[in-house]
């Protein structure tokens, strides 16, 4: 116990005064493969930072999981999204380590979990066992890898965090060694005017600026022509040696005239803050052209920690006649890096691309809460939803509203309330509140419903609208037939959908018993293990029953023998 309080005071201290102190030869690697990545630490995701690195599973699922140091399970969790599968472990060095998007518990856990399962009769659970009651040690087999939750192909989601703050921190400061001699990919270089009457080449909006390599190994970017405050941003990613995937770089900088603007890297960052990535990206971009580029500059409503240098916000002032050498550098956790110069010109020229003003009838400010009247619906906007005050386009509707365009980014949840009293109850039972895509198909938003007002929390801008379900789910037997013998078989498998509102709640028995049955959304499908419970009869009955989200229900009973 007292090494224990000694580790977490050393942890303490160290991240008090800023002065973080990594073992790298505490932990061993998680599994017993090369270590390749599919996913970086702080890699820009929608709307946060990954908080982990994700490790490449060779395409396959079932590889031993195991602890990276002596420990005890904290945290079980089995969720249809996020990590899906996932367990935490407390380390006596005051970090916890995190694995998620697990197929399997090794069957010390699987056991502790199932019988919870059981007991809650639910397949998603969440449990903090008592320190020390589920203690592993380094090297033992804790898990086997898989796809659960919002994976979106097999591989292990690993992170270490700071027990003590909660933090992620990169685990390769810890030793684990990835092989990366590939330089990062520079594939995209942004110039923003940022003052009222500033300009890059003519225009007052953002340009993209071409560039080429040098035979130095560097690039250097078209001679730029502006006047006024201005900022810089990138397209960028990593690529790891054995990888093709495109993978989050690791820092990156901004100086002129060899004075450091900007810098930031992706050690760590608090989970607190891993929205204001809307803020380091330029979200207008990404709403329009779903490709994300990182500004090297400082934007209002950004309160991110990740900067290691900030002058100026990282916005450059460019005079008349005056002449600037600015570069812009990229790297990877290894140290490879790629620099672009940019020389630019103080020239204050005619417009030939004036600001574009997006007025609108409405303006929002961001500091202060927003009510509007459309009509079919309201819409409140508390405040601080959103970063920074814009003109903010709404069009009213009976049963359909829109409310700006998914390119400004929000912060908080926002409220909007449908008027549904003019549907019968009868009709109100079956409608939802609809997000509409820009094929104006509709998916399912939470429903609050009460006395005839529907209501729907969100951080989504685009256009909603009320839609009817009149649909029951469907469920279909996979492996086997009504009456079949299944003497040979080690799980049933079954599909269950929902075409409109989406699938809510589900549930089975065997012979009028409750049996755990894993549901798998992004496959649809349920599946049960045959090794979860004995049966003791030869005939069994086996009824599942699915219902939607604004409660259409179907059933699904049938027979099948097994000795």
């Amino acid at each position: 116990m007292k090494n224990i309080i000694q580790s977490f005071l050393l942890l303490f201290i160290t991240q008090v005064i800023g002065q973080a102190i990594y073992p790298k030869h505490t932990f061993r690697p998680p599994l017993d493969i090369p270590i390749i990545l599919a996913g970086t630490f702080g890699e820009l995701r929608f709307n946060h930072f990954h908080s982990g690195i994700d490790i490449k599973t060779q395409q396959r699922e079932g590889l031993s999981v195991y602890g990276i140091g002596n420990g005890t399970i904290t945290r079980i969790k089995v969720a249809l999204w996020g990590y899906g599968k996932v367990l935490y472990v407390a380390h006596p060095n005051g970090y916890t380590s995190v694995y998620g998007h697990l197929q399997k518990f090794s069957p010390k856990i699987e056991h502790y979990i199932k019988e919870i399962q059981y007991q809650r009769k639910a397949y998603e659970v969440e449990v903090f066992p008592d320190y020390g009651e589920l203690k592993i040690e380094k090297g033992e087999l804790i898990a086997y890898s898989g796809n659960t939750g919002g994976s979106s192909g097999p591989h292990v989601h690993f992170e270490i965090r700071s027990s003590v703050s909660k933090k992620p921190t990169n685990p390769l400061l810890y030793g684990i060694d990835v092989a990366d001699a590939t330089n990062p990919i520079l594939e995209k270089l942004f110039l923003y005017p940022l003052s009222k009457n500033a300009q890059v080449n003519k225009s007052g909006n953002r340009i993209q600026v071409n560039f080429t390599k040098q035979s130095d190994g560097t690039f250097l970017a078209n001679k730029v022509h502006a006047s006024g405050k201005i900022g810089v941003g990138f397209i960028g990613f990593d690529r790891q040696d054995m990888a093709a995937n495109r993978n989050g770089i690791y820092a990156a900088s901004l100086s002129v005239n060899g004075k450091t603007y900007s810098a930031y890297d992706f050690e760590s960052f608090s989970f607190g803050e891993t929205r204001y990535i809307n803020t380091l990206i330029d979200y207008d971009y990404f709403g329009r052209y779903r490709q994300r580029i990182q500004k090297l500059f400082k934007s209002p409503g950004n309160k991110l920690s990740i900067y290691e240098e900030l002058y100026n916000n990282g916005e450059i002032e460019i005079r008349e006649g005056l002449s600037y050498n600015i570069e812009i550098s990229i790297k990877d956790f290894k140290g490879n890096v790629v620099v672009l110069k940019i020389p630019v010109e103080g020239k204050n020229e005619e417009l030939k691309m004036p600001k574009e003003e997006n007025s609108t009838d409405d303006y929002v400010i961001a500091k202060k809460p927003n009510n509007y009247d459309l009509g079919g619906a309201k819409v409140y906007f508390p405040s601080n939803t959103f970063y920074e005050d814009f003109y903010i386009d709404l069009k009213k509707g009976k049963d359909t509203v829109s409310i700006h365009r998914n390119t400004v980014p929000a912060h908080r949840n926002f409220t909007i309330t449908f008027d549904a009293t003019k549907f019968s109850k009868e009709e109100q039972k079956q409608l939802f509140i609809a997000r509409l895509d820009s094929k104006l198909q509709p998916s399912y938003a939470s429903t609050y419903k009460r006395a005839g007002t529907f209501t729907t929390r969100t951080r989504n801008l685009g256009t909603y609208t009320l839609v009817k379900d009149t649909i029951v789910p469907k469920i279909r037997a996979k492996n086997f037939k009504d009456k079949q013998w299944l003497n040979n078989y080690k799980y049933l498998s079954l599909t269950i959908s929902d075409d409109l509102s989406g699938v809510d709640t589900y549930t089975a028995t065997l012979n009028g018993k409750w049996i755990l049955m894993e549901y798998e959304p992004k496959r649809n499908t349920l599946t049960y293990n045959f090794d979860d419970k004995i049966l003791d009869q030869k005939q069994c009955v086996l009824k599942v029953t699915v219902t939607d989200n604004v409660g259409n229900e179907n059933t699904l009973s049938t027979t099948f023998f097994r000795k």
